[in-house]
């Protein structure tokens, strides 16, 4: 028997959908295993078909072709180490989460999820049939267990595997960010390591798909949990790990070990990334955006062209009488900042017109919230047809504040295909925008240094749609509505919650109440990067019509 054994894991980025992708890069991985001396090739969890597939994967067509796409693969890699790649399997009725294990140039082993989650993003238990436990399978003469994902976070599988002879756990995995994940996969990870005895490899892949980023990350864990390697954070990388047995059993030699950022940074890559491949996968170059001149639009400009460079961000400022010189000012500085294009599109022109138009039905009325909408949809209006002139993605810009209690204009300001920081509270906007002058990475395409304005960041917050408006006018301020929402969205706390730490009955009442009332302005929202556990969409799904109220009959 060999006493080393080495695992290439390939820690890549798929495309849902796109198997013959998919499977090119597989290959291409699998033929750098190969001149690594390897003898397995590891790939995520659902790599071929990508992940999260959702009710895609369903399909009758689209896994049938996902498993051919699998045994053509297979095929391919005949002359040279085994591959390791998840995928789509049906069996009879069942359809299952499965690894394949290709060797020789067929698939020689099929492992079968048997936990499926069923929370926070994923509902798996309504889309695939749980598999049996099994075994270990053979790679040569070294047995090696692979608990898919969710398996890995529970003790069965990973026991069942130790006891039937597994010698080390590959764990393949489509794990989604949100913030300070890591430790909790590496607790669960750990627990596993402890109760096995077994080495432990933990493969994660990286990349955006629709709101969720796969942050990679992955690692391999020794006998009683030391962290032999450690690869990085959002990276696409192809590295060999090896596996040496020697009088207690199997650990893994210390390789690679990449010092992860801290949750300010890895938020703001999160957002950068996902706005990158949600405009590479859904097929768009170039973006656009209404800048404002106020912190929030900002933020996304700086995102944007981090993502995709200044030659492909588009920002427009749209004026009114509303809006302060000091906002003319600090838009155009910031665009200068970053170096994208700037446009000017004053509205009056179209809000005089429109006021015309409704002039005889409104006769008699006072101005209101209808004339202050009126602006804000004359914005997306020319927004969206600068998109469609340009073949530009418009981006929205709405923080997680203004997107929980609805202070946003449905068809106006929330018009476009992504937002950026849908994910994130205004409290955490300033300092988010704090943190991006102050530091620059490689993986940065905007310049170095003040890209946002000092004033943007300090100035009150206003939508400047009346005159001498704040955001306070209607809303609690900032750092007491971020909070009560923590409470009430991210903690799924009550009313008495909120009361206890300190807040007023009234405030936490009305944010409660605009919650609620905002949810069908939240179903037609664009997506949005997911940076916490209680994102707007899959993580939370409330009734879009709800008449309870916390403390109420």
């Amino acid at each position: 028997m060999s006493d080393r054994f080495r695992v290439t894991l390939a820690q890549l980025n798929p495309v849902v959908g796109d198997l013959a992708g998919n499977a090119a890069k597989a290959k291409a991985a699998w033929e750098e295993g190969r001149a690594q001396g390897a003898d397995l090739v590891a790939l995520p969890e659902m790599f071929i078909a990508g992940y999260n597939a959702q009710d895609l994967v369903m399909k009758q067509a689209f896994h049938i072709a996902a498993m051919e796409a699998v045994d053509k693969l297979a095929a391919d890699c005949a002359e040279g180490p085994a591959l390791a790649i998840g995928g789509p399997y049906v069996e009879g009725t069942e359809l299952f989460n499965a690894y394949f294990i290709c060797n020789g140039g067929k698939v020689v082993t099929r492992v079968l999820k048997h936990e499926l989650p069923n929370e926070k993003v994923f509902d798996e238990v309504r889309i695939y049939d749980s598999g049996p436990i099994g075994g270990p399978y053979a790679v040569g003469n070294t047995r090696i267990g692979s608990p898919i994902c969710e398996d890995a976070w529970h003790p069965d599988v990973a026991e069942t595997l130790a006891e039937t002879g597994a010698e080390f756990l590959l764990v393949p995995n489509g794990s989604p960010y949100y913030r300070n994940k890591y430790e909790t996969r590496l607790n669960h990870m750990v627990a596993r390591v402890v109760e096995t005895g077994l080495p432990l490899i933990y493969l994660n892949m990286v990349g955006g798909q629709d709101d969720q980023v796969f942050d990679g990350g992955s690692f391999v864990l020794n006998p009683h949990g030391g962290i032999a390697v450690q690869l990085p954070v959002f990276e696409e990388c192809v590295v060999p790990v090896d596996m040496v047995r020697g009088p207690d059993g199997w650990r893994c030699e210390e390789g690679v070990f990449d010092v992860h950022p801290d949750a300010w940074e890895q938020d703001y890559r999160v957002m950068v990334e996902a706005v990158r491949d949600y405009l590479r996968k859904a097929g768009f170059a170039k973006v656009l955006l209404g800048l404002s001149g106020g912190v929030d639009s900002a933020l996304v400009a700086a995102i944007a062209v981090d993502a995709l460079g200044a030659d492909n961000v588009r920002c427009v400022m749209l004026p009114s009488e509303y809006t302060s010189p000091e906002s003319l000012e600090d838009a155009e500085g910031c665009a200068k900042a970053l170096g994208c294009r700037y446009d000017y599109v004053p509205i009056k022109g179209p809000r005089d017109a429109v006021t015309e138009a409704l002039a005889p039905l409104f006769e008699g009325l006072e101005p209101d919230l209808t004339e202050e909408n009126i602006q804000s949809r004359l914005r997306g209006l020319l927004l969206m047809a600068l998109s469609n002139k340009f073949g530009e993605m418009l981006l929205t810009t709405g923080n997680k504040s203004e997107v929980a209690v609805g202070y946003a204009t449905i068809y106006g300001d929330m018009a476009g295909g992504y937002n950026p920081i849908k994910d994130l509270y205004k409290t955490r906007v300033f300092e988010t925008c704090r943190w991006r002058n102050a530091n620059f990475r490689p993986w940065m395409n905007g310049p170095e240094g003040e890209v946002i304005p000092e004033r943007i960041i300090t100035k009150p917050p206003s939508a400047e749609l009346r005159e001498d408006q704040k955001d306070s006018d209607s809303l609690p301020d900032y750092p007491v509505l971020d909070a009560i929402l923590q409470i009430l969205v991210d903690d799924d706390g009550s009313i008495a919650d909120c009361v206890a730490k300190g807040y007023s009955r009234e405030d936490a009442k009305k944010v409660e109440h605009l919650l609620y009332i905002s949810e069908y302005k939240r179903f037609q929202s664009a997506p949005g990067a997911r940076l916490t556990k209680r994102a707007f969409w899959l993580d939370r799904r409330y009734p879009i019509v709800n008449r309870w109220r916390d403390g109420e009959s």
